[in-house]
């Protein structure tokens, strides 16, 4: 490599740095005593300073384990400061540290450790039993909260000397653009999880890129809620904290973001689509439930004007006089006041990614005064390849390419990509990664796209998920889940059939706690969610709104019958990976019954068929 092809970050100090390290170590001089990890509510606060200290302090505990350059090690927490903590230390010492789902089983966490050969794990005691449970190569185990039998605790890693002769500004300095800097291991969709290997050069070209499109400092606050074996949290969290000095909060469970949100009132804000869509059936649900009839037609109104503006926006129709007083009136009156209870008055960037996002959602929040950009990327891409921006809102695409990033289409329409932030390989997989990267360095993204005439990239649907019917016209199933699930916030999730079959079908999955108000109102508090999945008033519900999506797709497209799953669907369960993608030959092979009940002739029992 010569110097010429260098990729730094240009650093608030004036110093251009080339690793996370050296990134960390200038952002602690720069406001050594403001916070720069917290808690809700601040029940846990570290300062920059605190923050060198203990990561010094953690690294030469680290090395007197054996840790050293090169040397994996497993990462099992929920989000909290420990985290951001331990992960520092260990690439100080430039070795790879990697998280995994707290969702994983023993089985999954066998061949996680087993691809990655780490033989530490720093947890948490109620995962110490999962982990325990796994045959690995795993002989040490460092707990953060406390002591456990044959554990060694945070606090006296933390206390422990660091070995003879080890020199901690030296060891941070000797590591490269080139060394790893984690794995993160794929949602594992079509096969087990293949381990993605990103290196320093990897997230310090995404950092820099990013640094052109997304104005982030010391003054800005995030949250931390996402898990950190996730692209998402890795970059926009962690490695925004330590390049970038913005303060960052964890929440450790994602159900109590809504929450945090007014807690914080965090400036950046990264949401997977069923967050955004989740914040806006809460809204909804308070207007449906406002007693002054007043109030709560005032509130429609206000969001008719919003609604209005953003779809003039939208369509580059122009906003007229008269619908821009009405809007200023209708912010000034009720939508500034929805975005401080929600705590996102203060948001500079809002984000989303990992999956599509409906576009009623994203007009929805426009409307809201809050344009959400949409992202696109992958593991393999360490994250952001591609991003709309506020003078490029074009919903429906995921925007052009940042920095550095070329794409094209393959002849069958595959997006193919290329740039300094893709991967180095798949883990001892080259064969994979043959596969994936070709000899120019284009690497296959397994999505169908298209790219308009500005530049911006438009998703299709993922090359294997695509619905080829019976009579061979091809049909993306996102574009029809998205339009079911945009059409009432009661549906969760959807699962859409058609592959060589004559219709499409649907198995929809019903949200719990939209479910729950629900039943409130229909004098069944506390019913369960298998009684709710065919009360005839929430049947009747999820069937008006597929018949409303419906109008929105093309015959050919449209869900003809549907059954309602009577049990939610977690991440990291059968039917959904820890990023909420569908993991749909294990759907297919669990709902058989059910999916072969959408296709008879004579179909019974809870079948809903929508064409009587």
């Amino acid at each position: 490599m010569s110097a010429s092809d260098l990729i730094t970050f240009p650093h608030e100090t004036g110093v251009d740095v080339s690793t996370l390290p050296a990134a960390f170590q200038q952002t602690v001089t720069v406001r050594p005593d403001a916070v720069a990890i917290r808690t809700v509510g601040g029940t846990q606060t570290i300062t920059w300073s605190q923050y060198a200290t203990r990561v010094e302090a953690i690294a030469g505990g680290l090395a007197a384990l054996g840790i050293g350059r090169g040397d994996t090690v497993g990462i099992m927490l929920t989000n909290r400061p420990e985290f951001h903590l331990v992960d520092a230390a260990a690439l100080h010492l430039g070795a790879v540290p990697f998280s995994i789902y707290n969702t994983s089983a023993p089985d999954q966490i066998e061949h996680l450790f087993g691809n990655a050969e780490n033989t530490l794990v720093i947890t948490e005691q109620v995962f110490l039993a999962v982990i325990t449970a796994a045959s690995t190569g795993v002989n040490r185990f460092v707990v953060v909260d406390g002591a456990a039998d044959g554990t060694t605790s945070l606090d006296e890693v933390e206390r422990t000397p660091p070995p003879a002769g080890f020199d901690f500004t030296a060891t941070w300095q000797a590591v490269t653009p080139d060394d790893l800097a984690t794995l993160i291991y794929t949602s594992g969709t079509t096969g087990p999880p293949k381990g993605v290997e990103i290196t320093h050069r990897n997230i310090v070209a995404e950092m820099a890129a990013l640094a052109e499109k997304v104005e982030v400092g010391f003054d800005d606050r995030a949250i931390s809620y996402l898990p950190a074996a996730h692209i998402a949290d890795r970059v926009s969290s962690h490695a925004a904290n330590m390049m970038r000095g913005m303060q960052i909060t964890t929440v450790p469970d994602p159900r109590e973001i809504a929450a945090a949100l007014p807690e914080v009132h965090p400036t950046f804000f990264f949401g997977v689509p069923r967050v955004w869509q989740k914040i806006r059936a809460g809204i909804e649900a308070k207007l449906a439930e406002e007693s002054s009839p007043v109030k709560r037609a005032l509130a429609g109104w206000a969001f008719g004007a919003g609604a209005a503006v953003a779809r003039a926006q939208i369509e580059g129709t122009g906003v007229g006089v008269l619908a821009r007083a009405q809007h200023g009136l209708a912010d000034r009156l009720v939508l500034h006041k929805v975005r401080a209870a929600l705590g996102l008055d203060q948001v500079k960037f809002a984000g989303s990614g990992a999956a599509a996002i409906p576009p009623e959602v994203l007009t929805f929040f426009l409307g809201l005064g809050i344009p959400i950009l949409e992202v696109w990327g992958m593991s393999e891409t360490t994250g952001v390849s591609t991003m709309t921006t506020p003078d490029n809102l074009k919903i429906g695409t995921v925007g052009p390419p940042i920095r550095g990033m070329e794409v094209r289409l393959a002849e069958d329409g595959e997006l193919l990509v290329r740039g300094p932030v893709v991967m180095r390989g798949y883990r001892k997989q080259p064969e994979k990664t043959a596969e994936t990267i070709d000899a120019d360095g284009w690497l296959s993204t397994g999505d169908i796209a298209k790219i308009d005439d500005d530049g911006n990239v438009i998703i299709v649907d993922r090359k294997k998920e695509l619905i080829i019917n019976e009579s061979g016209k091809n049909m993306s199933p996102t574009n029809i889940e998205n339009a079911m699930k945009a059409a009432s916030s009661l549906i969760s999730q959807v699962a859409a059939i058609g592959d060589a079959r004559p219709y499409v079908s649907a198995l929809v999955v019903l949200d719990p706690e939209v479910v729950a108000a629900r039943a409130i109102k229909l004098n069944l508090p506390g019913a369960e969610l298998a009684e709710l999945s065919v009360h005839p008033e929430v049947v009747e519900e999820v069937s008006t709104a597929i018949r409303a999506a419906n109008g929105k797709l093309s015959r050919v497209e449209q869900v003809k019958r549907f059954t309602i799953v009577p049990a939610a669907w977690e991440p990291g369960g059968d039917e959904l990976t820890p990023t909420m993608k569908l993991r749909r030959t294990p759907i297919a092979t669990k709902y058989a019954t059910e999916i072969g009940a959408l296709y008879e002739s004579q179909p019974g029992g809870t079948v809903v068929d929508l064409r009587s």
